[in-house]
């Protein structure tokens, strides 16, 4: 069985989504900064145990932060199974725009999966990384980190899982 779903990373400029998505998809981290331009897509497959290896595809959207929504990013957000919203845990500011971004994400795609990566948690203790308190208590929530892959796998694989099981109850 197969399985196929866009998921597009949400946050502002500088937060690590291009690093999240690299470091998913190929398995490195390059902590030099080339701001996104647009859109990027990559895709990966994953093999879900929990559905008898339903084998995922998972194509995921690197989107630019910070622009306007617009058109543009209508289009862009258009058909998307999930969302990862992701901030950066030493910058609170990025936190306090996720809300924008799952509002205009979610006027597109109302039933789409969503789940918040703190990301950059490497930066910080552990005793420093909490949930934040302004997020819904039912949305996911991962503290993360490009740089050492923690956590950057469980993210991708439960909301693969989420966007498939929202699949199956419509």
């Amino acid at each position: 069985m197969a399985y196929k779903a866009k998921v597009c990373l949400l946050g502002d400029f500088a937060v690590g989504k291009t690093s999240l998505i690299r470091r998913f998809v190929e398995e490195r981290f390059d902590d030099s900064y080339i701001s996104s331009i647009g859109v990027k897509i990559s895709r990966k497959v994953l093999h879900i145990a929990a559905f008898d290896q339903l084998e995922t595809t998972l194509m995921i959207w690197d989107l630019a932060g910070g622009e306007r929504f617009d058109a543009m990013m209508r289009n862009y957000y258009a058909g998307a199974a999930g969302g990862l919203l992701v901030y950066d845990v030493t910058r609170p500011d990025t936190l306090d725009s996720l809300q924008r971004y799952m509002r205009d994400f979610t006027s597109v795609n109302p039933h789409a999966a969503l789940i918040v990566l703190g990301n950059k948690a490497d930066l910080l203790t552990s005793a420093q990384l909490e949930r934040p308190s302004m997020l819904d208590a039912t949305l996911g929530w991962y503290p993360a980190s490009a740089k050492s892959g923690l956590n950057v796998e469980t993210a991708f694989a439960t909301l693969s899982t989420d966007c498939y099981h929202r699949s199956l109850r419509r």
